[in-house]
């Protein structure tokens, strides 16, 4: 008997051993495939260079404009979009700028079309600490 005792433990362990080996022994997954024109899986995504962004959007969330530095070319329509809950106005500092939105509630958007090169500097005026700007080239 008790080599059968023996016998049942050998094979329990060995059987363990056998499903913890097939169970961590097995091939990552393979990268599918890449089809013509289309980027590899393995590829990582491109993302604009630091500093300013080349963009037409702007997202305003939590209490900032992002990205609060962009880059766009003369004739561009920038979009501004209220993410935040509470509300935000797109005004430019100083007189005589550009921009001068209404009051923007949560999901509302604002839209300017850039026709002059040049920096824009512009606020929140409802939160004056929140300020960006935008850059217009030729």
């Amino acid at each position: 008997m008790r080599n059968s005792v023996a016998v049942k433990h050998f094979l329990l362990a060995g059987a363990a051993a056998l499903a913890l080996t097939a169970c961590t022994a097995s091939p990552p997954p393979a990268a599918p495939p890449s089809m013509p024109g289309m980027p590899s899986a393995a590829a990582p995504p491109s993302s604009p260079p630091a500093g300013n962004a080349t963009t037409n959007t702007v997202a305003i969330k939590d209490f900032a404009f992002a990205p609060a530095a962009t880059t766009v070319k003369k004739g561009t329509t920038v979009t501004w979009t209220n993410s935040d809950q509470d509300p935000h106005t797109v005004t430019s500092t100083g007189s005589g700028g550009p921009l001068r939105s209404p009051t923007l509630q949560t999901g509302q958007s604002y839209q300017y079309t850039f026709s002059t090169p040049g920096t824009f500097e512009y606020l929140c005026t409802i939160h004056p600490f929140m300020t960006a700007t935008v850059t217009v080239t030729p």
